[in-house]
């Protein structure tokens, strides 16, 4: 059985950046939830989350996403997230103000810059 969703990782400097390719619904949020958590280390100052290759993400996702952020806030840990402005996922984190509470770039190279 292929897997929803495949986060595709890889760092630059003090950031990580992880790609989420595919679907994030219900039954992956909790899988991708903890391999994002992991992804983080004492050295982290940035997590970013492209979801540009993101086809679908629910509320479950958008959830994930919002109690990570804070999480991070609270260990002075920035959470990043690069959307395609004209995708679906834009939608929705725009809908949910997800788009407000964590800094979001339309492209990688201005989301990996200090």
């Amino acid at each position: 059985m292929t897997p929803l969703a495949e986060l595709r990782t890889t760092r630059h400097g003090d950031a990580v950046v992880a790609e989420i390719v595919g679907e994030v619904d219900a039954s992956n949020t909790p899988q991708i939830a903890g391999d994002l958590r992991d992804l983080v280390t004492n050295r982290s100052t940035r997590l970013i989350v492209d979801l540009s290759p993101t086809r679908y993400l629910d509320s479950a996702g958008i959830n994930l996403l919002f109690s990570l952020g804070e999480e991070l806030r609270a260990h002075q840990v920035q959470l990043r997230l690069v959307v395609d402005p004209a995708s679906p996922v834009a939608r929705m984190l725009q809908l949910t103000g997800l788009d407000k509470a964590n800094a979001t770039f339309e492209s990688l190279t201005p989301a990996l810059a200090p």
